[in-house]
């Protein structure tokens, strides 16, 4: 061991707690990082998915063919069922508002918007399902075996309508291929004849209620005018001249007093007219004299005519003749004896007319005088009998109304049974249901397609639903990804019949070559370089923390520095060396002698272990005393690198006492058996005994059961063959032989 000299002391003892390293070399303090906490969020990570659906794939491939050959069962060992459809087209009921009524108002077409969907109903119903069994013979009264129920008859039935029309599909599903097209159409059927009979039974119901209120009304009708008559009777009321009014009502004028009254004012009107005229000529022909009379009178106009035209003549041969010519003189005495005649009629007139204008004035007044006598004597009859025609009007009114509502009922029933011979149905047939050739179902390709789906998604399912309950770490995505740690290397497991022990001595196997990649992460881990003192500890025994140790020293050792290896689990040493039984770490702590003499150099020059020695009663206590400092600082003073094997690190105190004090700790993790809130609570004691955990190492890392791949993922093996025999490996919990020169 002369190659470990001791160099001078250059740093100085730490406490237990300490949250901060003195490193000589970075001439400052090292802070540590503590966990950084899981995320709470899920991520959706594509390569997470890959490598759920890669590890589990021959889960999801089984779960898949089991759904397929669940599915070809059912689809073979299904009954063969048909499907038939019939389409029937519903016109919608709408109000005729094109013509106009009595009253000469147009009213507009409303459709109601809810038919269609009653109708629907209606092909749904029970008692159309009874129908249909009822009309198919399918009651079963001869074999009751084959009887088919109402409710069957709905439970296959669909009734589908066919979206922005009037049209509805009725299809029916079922083992026979010939009920399958005999329910649609008896359903068509049967609705068209429902409907029938209800407008028939609606219709019939109007007719009976109107015959009873006809027979109502005309009783009543004959009362009231029985009553009417009887007291015209007793009241002496005449009526004359009755007839309809434009409602239809009687009209009546009155009685024979009321007609005479009415008839002597006429001719009174026109008496007093009459009168008032012959008065005004009469007065007139006084004022103006007879000469008015006279130029009125016919025979003095036409005289005066002739005299006009001789008068013209005589002018017009003046400017011919002279006047004593023969000619002449006889124009002269026409036109005298004309002015003769013109005078002796006048005279005649004058007087005849004076006499008839002052007759006819005087007959007028008479006839007026004598009508006015007349109808102040039938005033006072007129008026008695306007009170006793005051009850004979209330009984003309019952009898009025009484005849309309009569009038108005026999109207109606003639158009109720008008209405009930020409009824329209408003559905009709357009597609009658054929016997189907082939079953609907079961569809075999549907069925598989349908199987495939699910059992995908069922192994897909089971597969999430796994590693979602499984939350151990099992792959260096856990490590960066959902513990936030760094990583520092990924050993995989050794192949079966090995020990990862027996593969270090090949530099080419995966293992090797993991522990150099774990080597180099450890040397830049840190902003000062590497460490002086390293622990290697982990969270349960058996994830490969003594093996890592002794890799990991070996690694450093052939990179050219001196390297001291440390079995500080003294309760279950693990390094088996060729020296006294009593010489190890536990002798060192509980004496005082240098560690020189406590050391074990190897066949790996550079690389020299001390063992854990004789098994303690009291290891945590040894390890807690100023002992342990001073003889790590010894260590540090003889190599370039102290690496110590610790116990595991949860239920023991050794492993946060040992890491306080170096200035680096690694934690080994066993992929696939470690739980996340288990590693979290190792790291949690690390972190609380102040040291700095600058990684870990993931062993035992099978990329067939996880889903990663070697090659460009981790690189551990590129390039160089798997050696051809193999070695048988002892014991997990055996101990590791270390050759010493």
């Amino acid at each position: 061991m002369n190659d470990y000299q001791p160099r001078p002391d250059d740093r100085a003892l730490r406490g237990p707690g300490q949250a901060a390293l003195v490193d000589p070399r970075s001439g400052g303090l090292s802070p540590y990082r503590p966990i950084a906490p899981e995320s709470s969020i899920a991520e959706i990570d594509p390569h997470e998915i890959w490598r759920v659906l890669s590890k589990w794939r021959w889960l999801i491939l089984g779960c898949t063919l089991l759904a397929l050959l669940i599915g070809l069962a059912v689809s073979l060992l299904s009954t063969p069922m048909y499907r038939s459809a019939a389409q029937v087209e519903i016109a919608l009921q709408q109000d005729d508002i094109t013509s106009r009524d009595d009253r000469g108002g147009r009213q507009t077409a409303v459709r109601d918007p809810q038919y269609l969907a009653t109708q629907i109903g209606l092909l749904k119903s029970r008692s159309l399902a009874e129908r249909v069994v009822n009309d198919l013979g399918l009651a079963g009264k001869g074999d009751p075996s084959r009887a088919i129920k109402p409710a069957a008859i709905m439970d296959q039935l669909q009734v589908v309508p066919v979206p922005s029309s009037r049209l509805i599909n009725i299809i029916f599903v079922s083992s026979s291929p010939q009920l399958a097209a005999d329910v649609p159409n008896a359903i068509a059927d049967g609705f068209i004849a429902s409907n029938l009979e209800r407008q028939y039974g609606s219709t019939a119901y109007a007719r009976n209620f109107l015959e009873n209120r006809i027979a109502k009304v005309k009783s009543q009708l004959e009362v009231s005018e029985r009553q009417l008559v009887e007291y015209a009777q007793k009241a002496g009321i005449i009526v004359v001249n009755q007839g309809k009014s434009g409602d239809g009502s009687d009209t009546t004028s009155g009685s024979l007093d009321s007609a005479s009254l009415v008839s002597l004012n006429s001719a009174l009107a026109a008496a007093q007219s009459d009168r008032i005229s012959a008065e005004q000529k009469y007065r007139n022909a006084l004022s103006s004299g007879p000469q008015s009379q006279v130029v009125q009178s016919s025979a003095v106009q036409a005289l005066i005519a002739q005299k006009a035209a001789l008068d013209a003549e005589y002018s017009d041969k003046l400017n011919l003749y002279k006047p004593d010519f023969p000619e002449m003189m006889q124009l002269r005495s026409r036109i005298q004896s004309l002015q003769k005649q013109i005078s002796a009629t006048s005279g005649s007139i004058s007087g005849a007319a004076a006499g008839e204008l002052r007759s006819e004035y005087l007959a007028s007044v008479g006839r007026e005088n004598d009508l006015h006598g007349k109808v102040n004597s039938l005033k006072n009859a007129v008026m008695n009998l306007r009170g006793r025609s005051i009850e004979y009007t209330i009984l003309q009114r019952e009898v009025d109304t009484n005849r309309q509502l009569y009038d108005g009922l026999l109207q109606r029933y003639k158009e109720v049974g008008v209405a009930g011979g020409v009824s329209e149905s408003l559905v009709s047939i357009i597609d009658r249901a054929k016997v189907p050739d082939v079953p609907y179902a079961p569809s075999i390709p549907s069925n598989m397609a349908f199987a495939l789906f699910l059992g995908l998604m069922l192994g897909v399912g089971i597969a999430f639903a796994i590693e979602f309950i499984d939350d151990t770490v099992k792959n260096p995505d856990d490590i960066k990804d959902k513990l936030k740690l760094s990583l520092l290397g990924v050993v995989p497991t050794a192949p079966k019949g090995e020990s990862v022990a027996d593969r270090l001595a090949d530099p080419t196997t995966e293992q090797s070559e993991a522990y150099s990649s774990a080597r180099n992460s450890i040397e830049f881990a840190t902003s000062g370089g590497l460490a002086r003192s390293i622990l290697i500890t982990s969270c349960a025994p058996g994830e490969g923390k003594s093996v890592s140790s002794l890799a990991l020293a070996q690694k450093f050792a052939k990179s050219g520095r001196r390297v001291l290896l440390i079995d500080a689990d003294m309760r279950k040493p693990t390094f088996k060396v060729k020296l006294d039984a009593k010489a190890g770490l536990s002798a060192l702590l509980a004496g005082t002698d240098s560690i020189q003499n406590h050391l074990a150099r190897t066949s790996i020059e550079n690389l020299a272990v001390v063992p854990s020695g004789p098994i303690p009663p009291n290891p945590a206590e040894l390890l807690a005393g100023r002992r342990m400092r001073e003889l790590l600082v010894e260590a540090e003073s003889i190599a370039d690198v102290v690496i110590i094997d610790s116990p595991p690190i949860l239920g023991l105190a050794d492993a946060p006492l040992l890491s306080s004090m170096c200035e680096a700790t690694i934690l080994i993790v066993q992929a696939g058996r470690i739980r996340r809130p288990v590693l979290k609570r190792s790291v949690g004691r690390i972190q609380q005994a102040g040291s700095r955990l600058i990684g870990v190492v993931l062993t035992k890392f099978d990329s067939r059961t996880t889903g990663y791949g070697y090659g460009y993922g981790y690189g551990y093996g590129y390039g160089y063959g798997r050696e051809a025999e193999t070695k048988k490996s002892s014991d997990p919990q055996r101990q590791l032989s270390v050759n010493v020169d």
